[in-house]
């Protein structure tokens, strides 16, 4: 019998410190997160990290939290739910972190007599810290503990057509009416050494080529496991789906941690740019993520318009996630019943 499991991130129980620490403590110590050694990545997160940064997280996180709970949960949850509408197998959903782990998902399914599932990691583009860890985990889970189940996963989709036309749609629809100067599609920031490591060729990938990006428009096999790439890929695409105007749009890269090189330009130093430039209308868009999360709606929402004020900017348009989009769910139930009907789908 054939089932789904979607897999988002993850949220703590709730806004408070003991459960933003707990949170954190499982995200920050897996491997393809923080890809240092053991002994000096416990150092850094139980030394350090979850001695300072849970109280102040936990006050971000009571910023957005919703009545109903996480809006990663809540939003997910009703992407789950449009999905199961839609389709004739079950559907299950879980996390990468946090209490709705992926074994209880697969446990779900299996409970149902599900023995061929179909893992979607919600995550149009590769990366090691959110596909690869969760692809990884679930085979790990599935050698252990499900030895009868089959997994097949649905590749990466950020330059899949029916999805651009998804994403472009919604960029179009809320900024519809709307008078903006500049489109920034800001991404999800890694360490340039993941670009290096996921480069299969050893290479091709140069991250701190944030000018020109020759790396990234030259056709190679790296691209397969290229966040970078594919990251300007999307922005590429959507660009050319809506005629944006060259020097009206681009791509920037948020949520860094520690001192080491990661993507660049930095989202909040672009912002920072673009109002200093004398930019007053701005719009933002942060295809990266399927579902709006804290990166979102405080980082972004928040602390990127609060920075563009600052600036001098006047008008900032935060562009909503994909949620639960009617379109969306049907691209992703479409997608399922592809998978059902032949067992392989490449999106």
């Amino acid at each position: 019998m054939k089932g789904v499991l979607l897999v988002n991130l993850g949220s703590p129980d709730s806004p408070t410190p003991k459960d933003v620490k707990k949170y954190l403590g499982e995200f920050l110590m897996d491997e393809r997160v923080i890809d240092i050694p053991f002994i000096a990545r416990t150092a850094l997160v139980k030394g350090i990290i979850l001695n300072t940064r849970p109280k102040q997280s936990a006050a971000a996180y009571q910023k957005i939290w919703w009545d109903e709970g996480s809006p990663l949960i809540v939003l997910s949850e009703r992407l789950q739910k449009g999905i199961q509408k839609e389709v004739d197998v079950p559907v299950a959903l879980a996390m990468r972190y946090g209490s709705m782990t992926i074994k209880k998902g697969l446990q779900e399914l299996v409970d149902k007599g599900v023995d061929d599932i179909f893992l979607i990691p919600l995550y149009p583009q590769f990366a090691m810290a959110t596909t690869e860890t969760i692809l990884v985990l679930a085979e790990e889970l599935r050698a252990a503990h499900f030895p009868q189940i089959k997994i097949t996963d649905l590749k990466p989709f950020y330059n899949n057509q029916d999805y651009i036309n998804v994403l472009s749609n919604s960029i179009a629809g809320h900024l519809k009416g709307k008078d903006y100067e500049h489109l920034l599609f800001s991404y999800h920031g890694v360490p340039e050494r993941h670009i290096r490591k996921s480069d299969i060729t050893k290479s091709h990938c140069k991250p701190s080529d944030k000018e020109n990006c020759v790396c990234c428009k030259t056709p190679s096999p790296a691209h397969e496991f290229c966040y970078k790439h594919q990251c300007k890929e999307v922005t590429r695409l959507v660009g050319e789906k809506l005629n944006l105007k060259e020097g009206t749009f681009s791509t920037s890269f948020q949520s860094r941690l520690g001192f080491d090189p990661w993507l660049q330009p930095y989202t909040d130093l672009t912002i920072e740019r673009l109002g200093k430039e004398g930019l007053k209308k701005m719009a933002i868009v942060t295809p990266a993520f399927v579902s709006d999360c804290l990166e979102t709606l405080e980082e972004i929402a928040m602390e990127g318009e609060e920075i563009f004020h600052e600036m001098g900017g006047k008008e900032f348009t935060t562009i909503p996630c994909l949620n639960d989009d009617a379109a969306f769910v049907d691209l992703l139930s479409n997608w399922i019943k592809d998978w059902a009907k032949s067992e392989t789908v490449t999106a």
